[in-house]
């Protein structure tokens, strides 16, 4: 593992992660926001989206992945914040007015543009 010493004598990694480590891991972090999203959870357990809930949720979060790995220009946190209000509405027959889609899209990690 390659490394560098800073003034105060620590090692920093200057090694990077395999791209599919860090896709999975990028995956993982989706996951456990989403799973932290109370109306998202709600509509999971309550099967809004019908008995294949689960697997439309686990839909969405490759969604979002692809969102963010396949564009290849600037991405807009509004796009995200579209994304996820059709996604509800559409996988989960539920519509968000709560505010949780403007929380989870900034303040749970997505804030992040390319």
């Amino acid at each position: 593992m390659e490394s560098i010493v800073k003034k105060d004598h620590t090692r920093v990694s200057t090694t990077f992660p395999k791209p599919e480590v860090a896709v999975s891991h990028f995956q993982e972090g989706i996951v456990l926001l989403l799973s932290r999203w109370n109306a998202l959870q709600m509509a999971i357990q309550n099967e809004w989206g019908g008995h294949d809930s689960l697997q439309k949720f686990h839909q969405l979060v490759l969604d979002i992945l692809s969102w963010f790995s396949q564009s290849k220009g600037t991405l807009y946190i509004e796009d995200l914040e579209n994304l996820l209000h059709e996604s509800l509405l559409l996988s989960f027959n539920t519509e968000i007015e709560d505010g949780s889609i403007e929380e989870v899209k900034e303040r749970k990690g997505f804030g992040v543009y390319k």
